[in-house]
């Protein structure tokens, strides 16, 4: 696993030794990014259930202005911390369950990265804790990270695009705009 882009590219981040997490390949984190790369820029992002830190890191190494990791096992959140210490980067690490501790105080983020254990369940939860808190800014984008066999409803967010990779599927999501 590595750092597919940007400032840190090429930099290798530590192995995964542990059954909970999966971290997301290469070649789908190449095509994430690839798609919001003229996006990420000097945005905030929320990496909200971390894992390794691998999709957060590469928002930063691509320059993001913040990344907030979450994830509420302590082995991710440690994956996650020495990776961006091996990195020399700098954000917020925390070890705590996203769907509790985020709320309104954390104001919004241009960028939400959603990828919890598959079959997990919480897709629609974290969503609907996006939505509640008001997390995602205007403009701003949803990434849900998948397998093809989980199927959640992602409303009030409405679908912008669709990619497949194998059994993986990243779902683009943003805000209905209203018109008044």
């Amino acid at each position: 696993m590595r750092v597919v882009a940007g400032s840190k590219k090429g930099k290798h981040l530590l192995e995964n030794n542990f059954s909970h997490i999966r971290p997301t390949t290469d070649k789908v984190k190449q095509a994430l990014f690839t798609k919001l790369q003229f996006f990420v820029e000097d945005k905030r992002v929320l990496d909200m259930f971390c894992g390794t830190g691998a999709l957060g890191i590469e928002a930063l190494s691509r320059g993001a202005r913040e990344v907030v990791f979450i994830d509420k096992n302590p082995k991710s959140v440690y994956l996650t911390k020495q990776n961006l210490k091996n990195l020399s980067l700098d954000a917020k690490v925390l070890t705590a369950d996203a769907l509790k501790i985020l709320n309104a105080n954390w104001g919004q983020f241009d960028l939400i990265l959603i990828d919890p254990p598959y079959k997990s369940g919480l897709y629609k939860p974290a969503l609907e804790i996006v939505d509640k808190f008001d997390l995602l800014a205007e403009g701003g984008v949803i990434v849900c990270e998948h397998a093809k066999s989980d199927e959640f409803d992602f409303s009030p967010f409405v679908k912008v695009d669709e990619k497949k990779y194998g059994d993986i599927i990243l779902l683009y999501l943003t805000r209905q705009h209203t018109h008044a």
